[in-house]
Parts: C-alpha cells; sequence; structure tokens
C-alpha cells in the first residue's frame, strides 16, 4: 500500500517516477515480483534492481532479473535497471551480468566511484561491452575517447588518485615491462592489448612542448588531446604554458591536461597569492610569510606571517590570519604529476569549517607554491 501511495504522489509531480527496491537481492524474490507489480501500476517509469551491500554474485543475478523478467506481468511496460555496488569486487561482472538476463539500464558511475568501496565503473562495463560485442546484444551510443578525459577531469575534482593498475582507465593498464610482451606489441599490438590506448582518448602523439614553441602548436596539440578552448581559454592556457616551459626543459601530455583541466573546475578568487617566504630547518621553527592580494573593486594587498610544525602549516596558518577564517585541515597529499626533477607538482587539500567540507588544488613545479 505505501508503494502504491508513494508513487502515485510522485507521479504526480514527474513523468518520470524510478522506484528503486532498497536492498533487492537479499530481498524475498515473491515479496518482488508483487512489490514491482504495485509500483508500476502506480505509474512508476522505471524499476531499478539494486544490489545495495555488493552482496549477489553474477550467477546469482541473472537469475533474479530472469525471474523478475518472467513474474512481474507488467514488466514490460516500463524500463528494468540495475544499480551495483563492489564490496566483494563483482559490481562491473554483476553489471554485465544483468545486461544479458534483459535489463535496459544500467547504473553506474566514473572510476566506479561512490559509497564504501564503490559501485560499477562506467569505463569497465563500456569497454566490456564494446569490446566483446558478440556476448551483448545491445547499441551504444558513447563516445568511448572521452573516457579517459572523464575519469582525470574526475579525479581532478575529487582528489582521489586513481589507482595504477585500475583497468582501462590506470596508469598501467597499457603499460608492458615483461620482454616478451614488449616484443609480442611492437610485432603485433593485438597479440596483448584487447583494446587500444586511443580508443579511450589515450593520445600517443611524440610531439614534444617547450618555452620555443608558439601558440599555433599549442592550440593544435590541445586539440590531439581533446580540449577545444575559445579564444579567451587559449589566452589563458597559453600564458600558464609559457610560465611552466620557463621552469621545465620539456611540457608533457600529463602537465597541459592538469594546467587546462585546473581551469574547467576553478571558481571566482577571492584572493591570490602574491608571494610567499618560507623559513625552515630542521634545528628551528619553521616560518611562513605569505602575501595574497584581495579584489573587492580595489586591490588590497594583505601579508601575514605565522609559525608552524612544518613550513605548510605555517603558511596555512598565515593564510588563517589573513582571511580572519579557522579551519580545521583533514587532508593534504603532494604528488608528481609528471617524472623527473624538473616535474609538476600537483597539491590537494581538504578543509573542513563549520560541518562543511572544502577542497582545492594547487600546481607548480615549487611543491610549497602548489601548497599555499
Amino acid at each position: 500500500e505505501r508503494t502504491r501511495t508513494m508513487v502515485a504522489y510522485a507521479r504526480n509531480y514527474c513523468p518520470n517516477v524510478e522506484f528503486s527496491a532498497e536492498d533487492a537481492t537479499r530481498s524475498n524474490p515473491e515479496f518482488l515480483y508483487r512489490v514491482f507489480e504495485t509500483a508500476i501500476k502506480a505509474g512508476a517509469t522505471v524499476i531499478n534492481v539494486p544490489d545495495t551491500v555488493g552482496y549477489t554474485t553474477p550467477d546469482e543475478y541473472f537469475e533474479l532479473i530472469r525471474k523478475i523478467r518472467e513474474n512481474v506481468p507488467n514488466i514490460d511496460q516500463v524500463i528494468l535497471s540495475v544499480h551495483c555496488h563492489n564490496d566483494l569486487g563483482m559490481a562491473v561482472a554483476n553489471t554485465l551480468a544483468a545486461l544479458r538476463a534483459g535489463v535496459s539500464q544500467l547504473e553506474c558511475t566514473i572510476n566506479g566511484i561512490g559509497e564504501r568501496a564503490g559501485n560499477a565503473a562506467l569505463e569497465e562495463i563500456v569497454m566490456a561491452i564494446m569490446t566483446r560485442k558478440q556476448n551483448f546484444d545491445v547499441e551504444l551510443r558513447v563516445d568511448t575517447a572521452q573516457l579517459y578525459r572523464s575519469s582525470k577531469l574526475l579525479s581532478n575534482i575529487t582528489g582521489v588518485v586513481v589507482q595504477p593498475n585500475k583497468a582501462i582507465v590506470g596508469a598501467n593498464a597499457f603499460a608492458h615491462e615483461a620482454g616478451i610482451h614488449q616484443h609480442g606489441v611492437l610485432a603485433d599490438r593485438s597479440t596483448y592489448e584487447i583494446m587500444t590506448p586511443e580508443s579511450i582518448g589515450l593520445n600517443k602523439n611524440t610531439m614534444v612542448l617547450g618555452k620555443h614553441s608558439g601558440r599555433h602548436a599549442f592550440e593544435e596539440h590541445l586539440k590531439t588531446l581533446g580540449y577545444h578552448l575559445d579564444q579567451e581559454e587559449l589566452d589563458a592556457a597559453f600564458a600558464k604554458f609559457k610560465m611552466l616551459a620557463d621552469k621545465k626543459k620539456s611540457v608533457q601530455d600529463a602537465d597541459l591536461e592538469v594546467l587546462v583541466s585546473q581551469k574547467a573546475v576553478e571558481i571566482p578568487a577571492v584572493y591570490q597569492l602574491d608571494r610567499f617566504v618560507i623559513n625552515t630547518g630542521n634545528t628551528i621553527t619553521a616560518t611562513a610569510s605569505v602575501r595574497l592580494r584581495r579584489g573587492n573593486g580595489e586591490e588590497e594587498l594583505i601579508e601575514k606571517v605565522s609559525i608552524g610544525d612544518g613550513p605548510v602549516y605555517a603558511a596555512f596558518k598565515a593564510i588563517e590570519k589573513i582571511v580572519g577564517v579557522s579551519f580545521v585541515l583533514e587532508d593534504y597529499k603532494v604528488r608528481s604529476v609528471t617524472e623527473g626533477q624538473d616535474a609538476l607538482g600537483e597539491a590537494y587539500v581538504k578543509i573542513r569549517r563549520n560541518g562543511k567540507i572544502f577542497t582545492g588544488k594547487g600546481v607548480s613545479t615549487d611543491i610549497f607554491e602548489a601548497s599555499v
């Protein structure tokens, strides 16, 4: 009765209503059949069968979907959907099993991001279907060349680095170290590669950009990476590129992706870094002097000095003095974007204030500058 009432209520406000049976894979199947039939009669347009806690196996899930299609008389009137979690590492396998059993909507996330162990990874599902088309009688309208960029963009936004051995988009997904594997790939890529790097948007252009590279070469190289910028965006990106090129002998694709994707997730800045000076060592207390530029009609320079347990913490305390806001540092990570002594460093900061979480990311060849 509650299902009928709530679905009917939702249908009064929305033309499309998805009914999702929480923890369906551990529920009584006979009860599920009755609930789904009732939800459809009340106006549901999508019936979702979630594996909420990642409990089921591919064979079990296939059978559950098959029996739902057999025992819910009006199931052909709706879109049948699945939503799998990865607690036992089988989210993608379960999703593909459900697809073979006849569902038409697969709920998934980029990089498998999600609660606990995450959800079924979109890129893995898509490439499994594309690579093994003979096993799945479906048509996909996904531009697979955008998978790698989408993965990188989400990683930049969330600060969660994709594990190197992650299928499809991990750094090692197309790496071959064993000699026999390398020889095989050189002779015929299909020997050890079941898909091409280009199919997911990994560029294999060997053009090297440096401080002598011009705007045209820079723009054309960005296009090969899949970035099409308007004039204003191009001017800003090229200015950042020239600054970076003065510090590095060569600028790699990963450097460019960080510069461009960073711009994509920026919000209007209230303060901008003008300069900083840090004194630190193993026999002195770290001291940081930070000067920020605040723009509120008329630009104002504000500089504060603070000490701290380490140079980065000292800089954070100086910034606190300038903005007049205290926060709790939840997480701080630094990683190298590329290889070499002149590599671009990326700093990720997560802070908390009044129960709200804020994240920020900085990029520089100087990790202290990136952090500040």
